[in-house]
C-alpha cells in the first residue's frame, strides 16, 4: 500500500482563493514574510502536517496584499497535499499574482508520524 500518482498529484490543481495585490510605490527593496500556521493534510495518510512557509521577494509593479496571502495559505488547512508541491505551488501562485522581480518560498515542516 505505498504512494501512489493520484497521492503524487493530490491538490496541486484544486482551487485557491486569489491573492490580491496593490501597485509598489518603490524599487530596489525585499520582503520576507514568515507564516508559521501553515497546516495541510498528509493525501495518503489523512494526518495534519505543521510547518512555517517563508516567503522572501523583491515586488516588480505589485505587492502582495497580506490578508488575501494569509486567508490564500489558510486554504490549505482541508487540502490534501504533500508539502513539496505545496511549496512548488505556492511559489507558482506567488509568482502568478505579482510578478515579482525575485522569490524564493522556504518550507520548514514537523516530521510526520
Amino acid at each position: 500500500m505505498g504512494y501512489n500518482e493520484r497521492h503524487a498529484k493530490s491538490g496541486i490543481t484544486a482551487p485557491l482563493p486569489d491573492i490580491e495585490t496593490f501597485p509598489n510605490q518603490y524599487r530596489g527593496y525585499d520582503i520576507t514574510i514568515e507564516i508559521p500556521e501553515y497546516t495541510a493534510i498528509c493525501p495518503k495518510t489523512g494526518l495534519p502536517d505543521f510547518g512555517t512557509i517563508t516567503l522572501q521577494y523583491k515586488p516588480g509593479k505589485k505587492c502582495l496584499e497580506l490578508k488575501s496571502l494569509k486567508m490564500y495559505l489558510h486554504a490549505y488547512r482541508n487540502l490534501g497535499i504533500f508539502y513539496e508541491n505545496a511549496v512548488n505551488r505556492i511559489l507558482h501562485d506567488i509568482v502568478k499574482s505579482c510578478r515579482p522581480i525575485h522569490a524564493t518560498v522556504t518550507g520548514e515542516f514537523a516530521a510526520r508520524g
